[in-house]
């Protein structure tokens, strides 16, 4: 079988088979925890090769490559819309003074910006590691922020180049020269003209007609927004006990520099808050999306800080035994976190009903119970006792993550 053929089989319910991954020493193996199988193995969380952490990825880089040529292409092109626009009136009164303003030289650089939204995730994924030593974190959590920062770049040059807008400073770049005593424009009065009156340098023009929406932003809040995501999976904040207030402001502290990032704009002239506020959404839509791709929830406390595999299926409300060696792939120890058994609880998303904890050992060892009551007419108490009920209908399915039925 050559390297890159197709397995002709399901991938193995067993990880070290379906991903190819073996233990590998190093700061980012899988410590040993001495679970067995049944009890989360620690083979979901070990390091593999070079060359089998290449074919399960080759494709994102290759995908990531393509992107991003096409990105820098339409960025560099020159804007496709004509647009019109007022300069004066005929006593001289500038007809839309907001986009009068003086050229500045940018506060933060979009160099700058991207470059922020990219290391300081890259860093906190790494120092996160310390305690977390999860090789597939650390990939998950680049791979995704990537994910992120491409998309939303191309996202928002292609609405740039197509569409784009006047920034605050248009008037200044285009440096408009007008017939004097003769109306030359177009529509209404004539007033309205094109970029054929301008006079200023041709890159700052063109730069100055692709105002919306705002690159600052958009690479700001792809990549900032993520690392919040990321920060409350790893401490827990919004989950199942009270953190401490540094956890609040931690998780925070990503989506205050991407606020900070954007409002520099508004200072320097280049963006109007619309071309902000389009940047930002764009840029959260695609963190949240690209953080759901390779984690196993955004929201969920029980299960956001466990990274998904590419070819094995992460299996919901399995009890404790569900993290399968990512229990302890998050930073906070609180309230049982870290610990096997006080990793995920049982049921679907949201819907913790079926046993105290997942635990579905106890959940089976309760219906036996009811069921051998039932059989002589009488429970516990000298009820009659009928078999529990779970908020959602659970048949057994084959091949699961651990290689036996979840119920």
């Amino acid at each position: 079988m050559g390297f890159f053929n197709r397995r002709n089989v399901a991938a193995d319910s067993n990880t070290t088979t379906a991903t190819g991954t073996h233990e590998k020493p190093g700061i980012f193996g899988r410590r040993n925890h001495g679970h067995s199988a049944g009890g989360g193995a620690h083979a979901w969380n070990s390091r593999p090769t070079f060359g089998q952490w290449f074919k399960a990825t080759w494709l994102d880089i290759l995908t990531m490559i393509i992107m991003g040529a096409i990105g820098l292409g339409v960025y560099m092109a020159d804007p496709a819309p004509s647009r019109s626009f007022p300069v004066t009136f005929i006593d001289g009164e500038v007809v839309m003074p907001e986009f009068a303003y003086p050229m500045r030289n940018e506060i933060v650089p979009i160099w700058a910006a991207a470059l922020m939204a990219a290391l300081i995730p890259i860093a906190v994924f790494l120092i996160v590691q310390i305690r977390v030593r999860s090789f597939w974190d650390v990939n998950n959590a680049t791979i995704g922020l990537l994910y992120s920062l491409i998309t939303a770049a191309v996202f928002q040059v292609f609405i740039k180049w197509l569409i784009g807008g006047l920034r605050p400073h248009f008037l200044a770049a285009c440096q408009p020269s007008l017939p004097e005593g003769t109306e030359t424009g177009n529509g209404f009065r004539e007033i309205m003209y094109d970029r054929s009156i301008c006079t200023g340098e041709k890159s700052e023009i063109d730069d100055s007609l692709e105002s919306m929406p705002s690159g600052h932003t958009t690479a700001a809040f792809a990549g900032f927004v993520f690392l919040y995501l990321y920060l409350n999976a790893k401490l827990k904040v919004f989950s199942n006990y009270h953190p401490a207030m540094w956890k609040l402001i931690a998780i925070y502290a990503p989506i205050l520099g991407a606020c900070l990032i954007g409002g520099a704009l508004t200072i320097d002239e280049y963006h109007n808050w619309y071309d902000i506020a389009a940047g930002a959404v764009i840029g959260t839509i695609m963190a949240f999306s690209s953080y759901r791709m390779v984690y196993a929830s955004v929201w969920d406390f029980r299960f956001n800080h466990i990274p998904l595999l590419r070819h094995t299926p992460f299996v919901y409300g399995a009890g404790p035994s569900t993290s399968d060696g990512f229990h302890d792939a998050l930073w906070t120890r609180k309230a049982g976190w870290g610990t096997h058994d006080g990793s995920a609880w049982g049921g679907a998303p949201f819907d913790s009903a079926d046993g105290p904890r997942g635990t579905m050992a106890q959940a089976a060892a309760g219906a036996g119970a009811a069921v051998h009551g039932a059989s002589n007419g009488r429970g516990t108490h000298g009820g009659v006792v009928r078999e529990p009920k779970h908020s959602i209908d659970r048949r057994p399915v084959s091949g699961s993550r651990m290689g036996e039925h979840v119920v």
